[in-house]
Order: structure tokens, then C-alpha cells, then sequence
């Protein structure tokens, strides 16, 4: 009877141990298969070495009616004077500098010859005695001065320091002038004579320009002729 007993327990732990096994085992089984099917479609294999991640896609066409944008080049501005190679011109324009008279009306003396084999340089405007002389441009007034040849001259400085503009043969100065006085272009500065060696009567503003290096040497530079500048 005891051994009876024995035998039913060994058989009962047995059952209980194979009943474990078969839950463990399929407990196992469903976690693999719950595993499996979480990474379908949702994984992407690693691209190949030496190839692009997107290798195999399709290529979208480049459109090729598409033109580049021209470059815009805007040219420099010539600022040189082509009847004296090398120099520049004073800026901003100049204005006529005497009262009344027209650019039509001008004549290019610049290359005329002169009494002692000289070269004239300048520009003659013929006008009546007394017609005021206004400044060409804004600038000082640096030299009031009495020459034997120009007779009652002017010497102005452009603003810049880079010019000097002459008038000559002056008849007077405007009342009040002086040196260092800060002229305004077209501002009365003198009237129109025959003084210097223009010769009794032949009245005209002896008008000339000159690209100078030293504002303080106002007297020596190259000489540039007036007479297109005032002509346009």
C-alpha cells in the first residue's frame, strides 16, 4: 500500500514536470513569432559598400530648357579727355562762363598758334565789354592777379584739388571778390574786358583749364581744351 502510494506521487511530479516543459516550450514559441512579424515592413537593408543610399531609386530628369542669368556688366564711366591723351576731366560739368553767350556760338581756338611761337591753350569768348564772367564750376578763388599777358586774371580750384580754371583779360573783378572766397558755379565773378595783351577792343574772356597735381602749385599743369566740354 505504501509503495503504491510512492508510485502515484512520481507519477503526479512527472506530469507536473512534462506539463512545465510544454508551457515554457510554448511560451518561447509565441514570443519568436510575436518578434517576427513586429519587423515586417519596417526594416530596410543596409545599402552595399561602395554604393549610394539611394541607389536604385529612379533618376528625376534635369530640366534643361532652363538658362543661366546673364552677367550684367556695366562698362566704366570714360572720364578722359581725347584731345589731351592722359588727362581727366573735371566733374561735375561745367557751365558756360559768360553770361549769354551759346555753345553754338563757341569757336576751338585751343591749337591756335600765338605771338612767340606759343600754343594758345585755352578758349577765346568773344562778348561784349562789361558781359559778366561766371564760374564755371563750384570752387575757391586761390589768385587775384594783374599778368602782363592775361592782364586781370582769376585763378579757381575745383572742388576736387585736381583742376584750376583761368579767366583773363578780365575788364574788373564783381564787387567784393577776394582770394579764398568759395565761388558757386554760375556765380558773377567779373566782367569782360580787353586787358593783358588781348588788344584795345577786342574784348573776350580768355578761358582755360588745367589738371594739376598740387592744389598749392596751382600754376603749372596740363592744359585741357574747354572747348568740348562747353560745346555739349
Amino acid at each position: 500500500m505504501k509503495r503504491a502510494t510512492q508510485r502515484r506521487f512520481r507519477t503526479l511530479l512527472a506530469a507536473v514536470a512534462i506539463v512545465a516543459a510544454i508551457a515554457t516550450l510554448v511560451a518561447r514559441l509565441g514570443r519568436m513569432s510575436k518578434h517576427g512579424r513586429s519587423n515586417v515592413g519596417t526594416s530596410s537593408p543596409s545599402p552595399r559598400p561602395g554604393t549610394s543610399p539611394t541607389a536604385g531609386l529612379p533618376v528625376q530628369p534635369q530640366n534643361t530648357d532652363v538658362q543661366p542669368t546673364p552677367q550684367v556688366i556695366t562698362p566704366p564711366l570714360n572720364n578722359t579727355n581725347p584731345t589731351v591723351p592722359g588727362a581727366s576731366l573735371p566733374s561735375p560739368s561745367l557751365i558756360m562762363p559768360v553770361a549769354g553767350v551759346r555753345p553754338d556760338q563757341l569757336r576751338d581756338t585751343f591749337s591756335e598758334s600765338r605771338s612767340a611761337g606759343r600754343v594758345h591753350d585755352a578758349l577765346d569768348i568773344p562778348a561784349p565789354r562789361g558781359t559778366p564772367v561766371v564760374a564755371a564750376g563750384d570752387g575757391p578763388i586761390v589768385k587775384l592777379f594783374q599778368s602782363e599777358r592775361g592782364g586781370t586774371t582769376i585763378y579757381q580750384l575745383s572742388t576736387d584739388g585736381k583742376f584750376v580754371y583761368y579767366y583773363a583779360h578780365l575788364d574788373r573783378y564783381a564787387e567784393g571778390l577776394v582770394e579764398n572766397h568759395y565761388a558757386k558755379q554760375g556765380e558773377t565773378i567779373a566782367y569782360v574786358g580787353d586787358t593783358g595783351n588781348a588788344g584795345p577792343g577786342n574784348y573776350h574772356l580768355h578761358f582755360s583749364i588745367a589738371e594739376i597735381s598740387n592744389p598749392k602749385d596751382f600754376w603749372h599743369g596740363k592744359n585741357i581744351n574747354p572747348y568740348p566740354l562747353l560745346r555739349k
